[in-house]
């Protein structure tokens, strides 16, 4: 008897666990937003006042969307205007998906052997060699003429009054005070990000006014270019593209040009002019009757969509939220699609054509299914073998008995968990979330050119470090190895889910190759334990490490998880028994931004982790 009245109490605790989030909206951290008009999200209080500023001013979701991706990159949180830009649109007029591909391209010269000749087992982490061309300003001005109402004038004017300067805050600042020693190799980056040199500290204080008199002078060539087509008669999204042509074809690109190669980079003129933005076809998949979209295999948000397939063969509800077994089960899924991810993701441009049909299909997942163990961790967890879903034959099959084996290829094993991997794991990025009364919804997950970034030349705008995320062997992913004109494939991936044909759930985060692993928990947060927006992206996630990293030496930690420092006692001695390497933090959700659609009230809800400084504005 006792023993039973023992197991009950155990059973009650982990169920009191399991539920506990059902009652969050008086423990979360952060309230819920609400608005019937619109929504503005962000990584940044201010750049979220900017998106507001358009709305109030009439503009759409696409027009606010915009607003706050300048802002967010004129405040250098973490990324600036010549990095990269992946965003989901959804249309009200045609009920479609849109995916917006602004990622640059590896520059004239850059080859496995020119970056193998200078030593190197990857392209660099940081300089003017790890840039890839500049996407964010074609992105923006592409999704602002093709599916904005306002013009590039009044979206870019709170980007523009923040250049003029505005109070930096102590987050940017202080990495700014970091990063100071890198910063000082590349002349024009010393002028912007030191104000102070020869003093102690060296970087702008929190609350200082931080002025980047290159880059808004970078803008207004912008909105002089917009403002004479207008003139000549050019209709509005003709004027866009004008201040188009000027970034990638005019003078703005001579100096970017001109300023890159100068420090050591290979961008040339003709890299910038032959660019140009992709709208396309996003993927999707359909979970428990959610339509859930993601970009194509460049970006890393294919193995979302191939987690859910795999998931969907199991009753996650039951298990209960973050037990033993829940954990499992999802760590184990995600680790099967990841190395697919690892192996099989690149540019669709280039060949080899990457198998996406065999790879996203229900038959592949029932597969993938039958390999995971469910009594302990598969530390040795591979990619499988698609083609056979697409009727085809893999020619990669020698590779992949390889594949993984640190003496086939450049692979590291990190060991213990350090806080330089720890870092690189996370690096970068921010999320932009916006809606609006009319039925537009914007999800962007943009990047690139985080401090410390080498800004090139006079222009303001910092240089993306997006090459390190190319390989140099096709041992490791030959899909991905770099050549010039080819994008890399990224860790950048915004979601975007319909119900019953319309939008339900619109979401991003930042931080690396955590991006998709807790994006997922985030959506069974809410799908699976009926979770608020706002207790979905503040309920404690964990995050496996046994993925390569698209960053840095692009190692990988066998059975490495994170887990919430609140993970009650039981659930970590089970995951060690099963061969489990665990380190803890104190925050694990995040930073998540989202928008759920509430349609029986017409309202929307917006929700934002309590992990940085993003936040948002609602009406």
């Amino acid at each position: 008897m006792r023993l039973v009245f023992s197991l009950a109490i155990v059973l009650s605790a982990v169920a009191g666990f399991a539920q506990s989030f059902n009652n969050l909206p008086v423990t979360t951290q952060k309230p819920p937003l609400h608005g019937r008009h619109w929504m503005a999200i962000t990584g940044k209080p201010l750049a979220a006042a900017a998106g507001a500023m358009i709305f109030t001013k009439g503009g759409n979701a696409v027009d606010a969307s915009c607003a706050m991706l300048a802002a967010t990159c004129t405040m250098w949180d973490v990324l600036s205007w010549g990095g990269e830009t992946q965003a989901l649109i959804y249309n009200p007029k045609t009920k479609k998906v849109i995916a917006i591909n602004a990622l640059g391209v590896a520059p004239t010269g850059a080859t496995a052997d020119f970056f193998k000749g200078k030593g190197m087992k990857y392209p660099p982490e940081f300089g003017p060699l790890a840039a890839v061309t500049p996407g964010t300003p074609g992105g923006l001005m592409t999704m602002l003429a093709e599916y904005g109402t306002m013009s590039l004038k009044d979206v870019l004017a709170p980007a523009m009054q923040m250049a003029e300067g505005y109070p930096i805050e102590a987050q940017t600042a202080n990495s700014i005070e970091r990063g100071k020693e890198q910063i000082k190799q590349w002349p024009y980056s010393k002028k912007v990000f030191l104000p102070h040199l020869g003093e102690t500290r060296e970087a702008p204080h929190a609350g200082e006014i931080f002025v980047q008199k290159d880059l808004l002078a970078t803008l207004q060539k912008l909105v002089e270019a917009e403002q004479q087509a207008l003139k000549k008669g050019k209709d509005r999204k003709a004027a866009i593209y004008a201040a188009y042509d000027r970034f990638y074809k005019g003078d703005i690109a001579k100096e970017i040009a001109r300023g890159t190669q100068e420090q050591g980079g290979l961008i040339t003129e003709q890299d910038l002019a032959n660019w140009k933005v992709k709208i396309e076809e996003p993927l999707s998949t359909n979970y428990r009757g959610i339509e859930v979209y993601k970009l194509q295999q460049w970006t890393q948000g294919p193995a979302f969509l191939q987690t859910l397939n795999i998931l969907e063969n199991f009753d996650l509800k039951s298990m209960g939220y973050n037990s033993t077994r829940y954990i499992h089960t999802v760590y184990q899924a995600m680790n099967l699609a990841f190395a697919d991810r690892d192996f099989y993701y690149g540019d669709p441009a280039f060949a080899p054509e990457e198998p996406m049909r065999g790879l996203l299909s229900k038959e592949y997942a029932k597969e993938r299914v039958k390999l995971m163990n469910h009594e302990r961790n598969d530390a040795k967890a591979a990619p499988g073998d698609p083609y056979p879903f697409e009727g085809k034959q893999n020619p990669y099959l020698d590779l992949l008995k390889n594949w993984g084996n640190p003496q086939a290829a450049n692979f590291s094993l990190p060991n213990p968990l350090d806080e330089r991997y720890q870092e690189a794991f996370t690096a970068g990025t921010t999320s932009v979330e916006a809606a609006d009364k009319e039925g537009w919804v914007v999800s962007i997950t943009p990047s690139g050119g985080w401090v410390p970034a080498c800004i090139a030349g006079t222009t303001g705008v910092g240089l993306s470090q997006r090459m390190q995320s190319f390989v140099l062997d096709a041992k490791e992913n030959p899909f991905n190895v770099v050549e010039p004109g080819k994008r890399p494939r990224v860790t950048l991936t915004p979601t975007m889910a319909l119900k019953d044909g319309k939008p339900y759930l619109s979401f991003a985060k930042q931080a690396g190759d955590e991006q998709d692993q807790l994006l997922l928990q985030f959506f069974l947060n809410m799908v699976e334990f009926d979770m608020t927006v706002q207790e979905a992206c503040e309920a404690p996630s964990f995050k496996t490490q046994q993925m390569f990293s698209s960053f840095g030496d692009h190692e990988k930690i066998p059975g490495g998880i994170t887990l919430n420092n609140a993970m009650p006692a039981w659930v970590r001695k089970d995951l060690s028994r099963m061969g489990y390497r665990i380190n803890y933090q104190e925050r694990t959700s995040g930073p998540i931004n989202a928008i759920y659609f509430d349609w029986k009230h017409g309202t929307f809800w917006g929700g934002s982790s309590n992990h940085g400084e993003d936040y948002g504005i609602g009406w």
